[in-house]
């Protein structure tokens, strides 16, 4: 079964462009492994690539994509945690020095628990996952009041708050972060616009960069 033409014309562009400038970086990347500084704990929306926001050459981003960029809490239980094997991997054999939780505006999933919650199963995958933004919208409070926008962006906020709150439920991260061998950065993406803002630590708030 062939491609479809949208990728296969992708990837000649790729080969003719990219590939013929990279080509040695790419050859040492394959002799030497990946020694990426950087996680990036991303959304999955088409729309927000961290390798194209940061402009990132192969091998600089550890990139993980899930449905609203949530990190679960440390929960060493019997299942398939693959945020969780993403980061142990990242640390233990990478050795990243930076985790970055990237959000964004106009979040499907974000939108999705603000309009819809509960309407899945505790038996449904999307229910079930989305259930982690629990905390975030406690922090929130009521929507009664405000501008729905304004509402989804505070929660998409919010939420990456709450991801960095739980990274730091896993030990051997919270005992590198103690010892400054690891740093947490969270980031909001405006789609529309192309603006990148960071969370000060301090204040929550999140600031130009």
């Amino acid at each position: 079964m062939r491609l479809p033409f949208r990728l296969r014309e992708g990837y000649q562009a790729f080969r003719s462009a990219r590939l013929r400038v990279e080509q040695t970086r790419y050859r040492d990347l394959a002799e030497r492994g990946q020694s990426p500084e950087v996680m990036i704990i991303g959304c999955c929306d088409s729309r927000v690539s961290p390798e194209v926001i940061f402009d990132a050459r192969p091998g600089e981003l550890f990139v993980v994509r899930n449905v609203a960029n949530l990190v679960p809490p440390h929960s060493p239980s019997v299942g398939y945690h693959g945020v969780s094997a993403a980061l142990e991997f990242a640390l233990a054999e990478l050795k990243v020095k930076h985790i970055l939780v990237l959000g964004h505006a106009q979040c499907g999933g974000v939108r999705a628990f603000a309009e819809s919650p509960g309407a899945h199963s505790s038996g449904d995958f999307i229910g079930n996952w989305m259930s982690l933004m629990g905390p975030a919208a406690e922090t929130v409070g009521p929507r009664a009041g405000r501008p729905h926008a304004e509402y989804l962006e505070q929660l998409e906020k919010a939420s990456i708050g709450n991801s960095l709150a739980n990274l730091l439920t896993f030990p051997r991260l919270r005992a590198m972060v103690e010892r400054g061998d690891l740093t947490l950065h969270g980031a909001y993406f405006g789609v529309a616009t192309g603006k990148l803002t960071v969370r000060n630590p301090a204040t929550g708030t999140f600031e130009d960069v």
